[in-house]
């Protein structure tokens, strides 16, 4: 498990959230998954916003920029890691730049276990269940 920055703001996800992507995850295999994160009132991650045209590859997903609403008020991003890795990769630290300040990774086998979130820069940052 990646090292949680020291400080770090913590992470909070619905219960409602957490079964989309991990739904969407699993239903997506063998390819990744990818979506957009929105929080609620209350600052939890509550919403996982799909985006038209986006693409689920083997090893990668990309998401078409030119349909997202200015008004989606997205905070980060999830994806799915088809391994077992929930590191970031290069590629996943250059998109964690392009939408927002908090990202999280599932990584297969796709449980509550298998998940991980990260700021922009791709340090670990902890994760709380509301």
């Amino acid at each position: 498990m990646a090292e949680e920055a020291k400080g770090a703001t913590e992470v909070t996800l619905t219960h409602a959230a957490l079964d989309f992507m991990l739904h969407a995850a699993r239903n997506t295999f063998p390819d990744e998954f990818a979506g957009l994160l929105r929080k609620n009132k209350r600052g939890q991650i509550s919403e996982v916003l799909v985006i038209p045209q986006t693409i689920y590859g083997e090893s990668y997903s990309s998401i078409n920029f030119l349909n997202v609403p200015y008004t989606s008020g997205h905070c980060g991003s999830v994806h799915s890691h088809t391994s077992r890795n929930p590191l970031p990769s290069r590629a996943d630290l250059a998109f964690f730049k392009a939408t927002g300040d908090i990202h999280i990774i599932i990584a297969y086998p796709f449980t509550v276990g298998a998940i991980r979130a990260y700021d922009s820069k791709g340090k670990a940052l902890p994760i709380k269940i509301a």
